[in-house]
């Protein structure tokens, strides 16, 4: 029997005390140079930065977490990370935390509160300093877990009068409206909706819609809904059974510039005039929506300033500044309406 290979040494992980020996100076001079440079000279702390790097020195997190109390380590909650809208989010959120020192962390629910939950009780086992959750709608126990451990919290995206703590957004009910309001105003009546996923941002866009058509005495019979993970396929699967559905339809305001997208280039399929023929919107703004021909409009959220407000306030809260950001404290960025060539 052939013999086994002996096992690789491990190496030992190299300490302060290690570069304090090999400099011939204290331990505490090294914390001081790597920790506190202003409290040692410019030479000492260029020898003890290049003695670091030589022997590969890396700090220890956990044990100056336990020092100091602070991790350094903020948890984003994400639904989705192929969707831009939440790569902007963060985006937003990553520079100005990691400009204080802050790890951005990254947890990836998929749109489930279920996964969420267990998220939320990883992260916080491992002590972060805060959470940002998108959305509002959480788990019982989620909350009891956030309440319990005096995590400071930032929700996002979403209108939250009563946030767990502290929340920016926009109001997607008053977007959908307003875009739903845009398309009346340009003389449709048969408007439609079409929405992917039925998260509870769509929900609220769905909501918008109907009070816009409640209101101009339309009819909102014409809706289109699937629990299916939003796509441009999608859009183009459901313009066509919208259309053999409602052959009347002038107008359709789609949840997401995806399935805008996919509508738009079924319509083209179909030599379907835009917006002659009938009009289409799309919902968040994305940069695919000035490339299209024509430009399709859309509401425009304001995803990257969300993330640096969030960021902003996260800051203030674990910096000290609570009075700025007492809990239950809500912002909301607004939107805005890209009118297109689709209307």
């Amino acid at each position: 029997m052939p013999p086994l290979p002996s096992k690789s040494p491990r190496l030992k992980r190299v300490t302060l005390a290690d570069i304090a020996a090999r400099l011939g100076v204290t331990k505490v001079t090294v914390s001081r140079a790597l920790n506190q440079p202003e409290k040692v000279s410019d030479v000492m702390r260029e020898r003890v930065r290049e003695c670091a790097h030589e022997l590969g020195y890396m700090p220890n997190r956990q044990a100056g977490s336990l020092a100091s109390g602070r991790s350094q380590l903020i948890a984003l909650l994400i639904p989705s990370l192929s969707n831009a809208v939440f790569s902007e989010l963060h985006r937003g959120l990553e520079a100005p935390l990691a400009a204080r020192g802050y790890q951005l962390l990254i947890g990836h629910t998929g749109y489930s509160m279920e996964e969420e939950e267990r998220l939320i009780e990883t992260w916080l086992s491992f002590g972060v300093d805060g959470l940002v959750l998108c959305g509002s709608r959480h788990s019982k126990r989620a909350i009891e877990m956030i309440a319990r451990s005096g995590c400071a919290v930032v929700e996002c995206m979403e209108k939250r009068e009563a946030p767990l703590d502290m929340a920016v957004g926009l109001d997607q009910h008053a977007a959908g409206r307003a875009m739903t309001e845009a398309m009346i105003t340009r003389g449709h009546q048969r408007i439609g909706l079409m929405a992917a996923r039925m998260d509870q941002r769509v929900e609220q866009r769905l909501g918008g819609w109907q009070s816009a058509l409640e209101a101009a005495g339309l009819t909102q019979d014409y809706l289109m809904t699937t629990t299916a993970p939003s796509s441009v396929q999608l859009g183009s699967e459901l313009l066509a059974e919208m259309l053999q559905r409602w052959p009347e339809l002038d107008a359709i305001f789609c949840c997401n510039d995806d399935l805008a997208a996919g509508a738009l280039f079924e319509c083209q399929r179909r030599h379907i005039a835009v917006p002659a023929d009938i009009a289409l919107a799309g919902f968040n703004g994305l940069e695919m929506t000035r490339s299209t021909c024509p430009p399709l409009a859309s509401v425009v959220t304001p995803r990257r300033d969300i993330g640096a407000r969030a960021a902003a306030l996260m800051l203030a809260r674990l910096e000290g500044d609570a009075d700025a950001t007492p809990s239950g404290h809500w912002e909301d960025l607004g939107f805005s309406l890209q009118t297109g060539g689709s209307l």
